[in-house]
């Protein structure tokens, strides 16, 4: 009888003693990368996969005192869709081309919107429903009204930047 109160009253596997910190171990495994991994951790690929293609950091910026957002575009941004015309190629066809790492984010980081899940994890923020990465779906940014699609326009030589200066509550 008292084998039978030892087995039925004793804890689990992974409370006994020595096994806790596998389960921890276990537990931090099953949380996305997202969450257990630093953004200087992450592989190419899962950096990557961060941006919710909302198109917001490739919108031209003015600077007077502080960073203003225009609703113009950078040329190479194709503003229904969000995402860049030439990606690979775009610091060399537009200069002025913001490459989002974390020297720029450190630096910079009103040159980020503050949704950007890069500004968000640097700032151990958890991800919005709406990004793909949470919903599992790559239009879900757009639905949720997130992006550029149907606010910005494109740039051409004749805009005033000065005159499309924006406040999203998103940025």
């Amino acid at each position: 009888m008292e084998n039978f109160f030892k087995s039925f009253f004793s804890y689990p596997p992974f409370f006994r003693k020595g096994k806790r910190k596998n389960l921890s171990k276990t537990l931090q495994e099953e949380k996305p990368f997202w969450e257990r991994k630093s953004l200087e951790e992450m592989t190419d690929e899962e950096w990557e996969s961060l941006c919710d293609g909302c198109g917001k950091c490739c919108l031209m910026k003015t600077r007077a005192f502080r960073i203003h957002f225009t609703n113009v575009a950078c040329p190479l941004l194709d503003i229904n869709t969000g995402k860049c015309k030439n990606y690979a190629l775009r610091q060399k066809i537009v200069p002025e081309c913001l490459k989002v790492n974390l020297s720029l984010l450190k630096k910079r980081p009103r040159f980020v919107p503050k949704t950007c899940a890069y500004y968000l994890i640097l700032h151990h923020k958890k991800l919005p429903d709406w990004h793909p990465l949470i919903s599992k779906d790559k239009d879900s940014v757009h639905r949720a009204q997130m992006s550029v699609k149907g606010r910005a326009v494109s740039y051409n030589e004749d805009i005033d930047l000065e005159k499309h200066h924006i406040k999203w509550k998103d940025l």
